[in-house]
């Protein structure tokens, strides 16, 4: 049972474009899957009414909180273990994989609390519109309630990703948003003979796709990851693994959680207009999904290759892996720049868009999806810092982005120019992220990859 765990692992050997290609590609597939059910979720609420709509996008900061907690941990399990299996210590990385499945359900109790008593008060602090009060809490208890789905799926399918196994990943996300698109029109609208329950109907629909997507990642830990042994007889949580794993994990999940926080500020700001320029902003998070997530997959499959070869000491290997990641990245995010700005009105029809929401959201698409110039190298650039045990690195920027130059940017030109000039705070705020990503980049690759030793890589 030992032998597979001296095998050399294929992130110190494989040729990094091979490797890149194989390790990303079935995550982002599965995110492209993701982004999908995210903007199918969207289309069949926006057929309700445009209330229901604008109350799930309201609801979209807690639904971004969940994942930046969960997936926040992830980065910092993914590092370490993947780092641990770098240096051939097989038992430390399954104490880790361990102390991070007790850390995932720990998270969903204390999110379960949040929704249980907190979901009307979130929403009356928004709006005073009771039909968006009503939807929206519905929406958010049933999300949150029922989390654990979404908190361990991430956390078994960052075990397997740390192993190199994410074709696996792909096969329960993919499963899990496959059954969440099945279900939405049924739930919502009442198909079968079941109960018409409109937003209930598509929250539900969505613990449902994760909770079997979080079965069959467990499954797959289990029977086809050898690396890792997830018992969990006996098991007793580590301070010293959890504080080592949150050291990467906190900044992550800070810095997702100020996404929350940016997405609740701009909602406000929004609202004072009108609550259709909220939807609008919820639209545009939704179909941006299709570009951003290629480039999370991406960065997914590229954090455990730069954290392998960290520990593995390749110094070679890493700058291969992050400079190819950054030429795919940018890549993608030209074409996303060049669909915004093409079919934005398309792009709004898909959610039953009124003529006033299009006068609104033209626009802005255009507007907000310049930024996507910049964004692909920030985000691969904020990924290497993760993986090298630097995550308060992307923790600065996030905080400079979206919290001293989004919001203060977004409520001056509101005051000052009206709705229309909202929309630039984002570009200009990834403008800043650009210049503050390239100087600690060129720090982090001063201080901890050149000191590394001889090249002894395999590319």
């Amino acid at each position: 049972m030992e032998k597979p765990l001296q095998q050399e692992n294929k992130m110190g050997v494989m040729p990094v474009p091979k490797l890149l290609i194989t390790m990303s590609l079935p995550m982002v597939i599965s995110m492209l899957v993701q982004a999908l059910y995210n903007v199918v979720d969207s289309v069949f609420v926006a057929k309700i009414n445009e209330a229901a709509l604008t109350a799930v996008s309201l609801a979209f900061p807690v639904q971004n909180l969940m994942i930046a907690i969960s997936a926040g941990t992830g980065v910092g399990i993914n590092a370490l273990l993947s780092r641990h299996l770098g240096e051939k210590k097989f038992e430390e990385a399954n104490n880790v994989a361990r102390n991070g499945i007790f850390l995932g359900m720990a998270s969903y109790i204390v999110m379960a609390l949040i929704g249980l008593f907190g979901s009307h008060l979130f929403f009356t602090v928004q709006t005073k519109d009771p039909v968006i009060i009503r939807y929206g809490t519905q929406y958010m208890l049933i999300i949150t309630i029922v989390s654990v789905g979404i908190f361990m799926q991430i956390t078994f399918e960052r075990l397997m990703q740390s192993t190199g196994r994410t074709i696996y990943n792909m096969i329960t996300q993919g499963t899990g948003a496959v059954i969440n698109i099945v279900l939405d029109p049924i739930l919502i609208f009442g198909l079968f003979g079941l109960p018409r329950m409109e937003v209930a109907g598509a929250a539900l629909a969505t613990v449902i796709g994760q909770l079997v997507a979080v079965c069959m990642s467990l499954y797959f830990n289990c029977r086809k990851n050898p690396e890792l042994n997830i018992n969990m007889k006996g098991f007793r949580p580590d301070r010293t693994i959890i504080a080592n794993i949150y050291k990467v994990g906190v900044p992550s999940i800070i810095m997702q959680s100020i996404g929350s926080v940016m997405v609740f500020g701009m909602n406000k700001i929004l609202l004072i207009f009108s609550s259709t320029a909220a939807a609008v902003f919820g639209v545009y998070f939704k179909l941006q999904s299709f570009i951003f997530m290629p480039v999370f997959g991406l960065n997914n499959g590229m954090i455990p290759i730069v954290a392998y070869n960290y520990g593995a000491r390749d110094k070679k290997r890493i700058m291969k892996t992050i400079n190819l990641s950054v030429m795919i990245a940018v890549g993608i995010m030209i074409l996303g720049l060049a669909i915004f700005q093409i079919f934005p009105a398309q792009l709004l029809r898909l959610f039953d868009a009124s003529e006033h929401m299009l006068e609104i959201g033209v626009p802005a698409l255009r507007i907000i999806s310049l930024s996507f110039i910049f964004a692909g190298y920030c985000i691969i650039v904020g990924s290497a810092f993760q993986a090298l045990g630097n995550g308060v690195y992307s923790l600065i920027v996030s905080v400079a982005r979206q919290l001293f130059v989004i919001l203060p940017v977004a409520y001056l030109f509101a005051e000052l120019f009206g709705l229309h000039m909202v929309w630039w705070a984002i570009p200009i705020a990834e403008i800043v992220s650009v210049v503050l990503s390239s100087l600690l980049f060129k720090r982090i690759i001063r201080q901890k990859v050149k000191p590394l030793g001889a090249e002894t890589s395999v590319s």
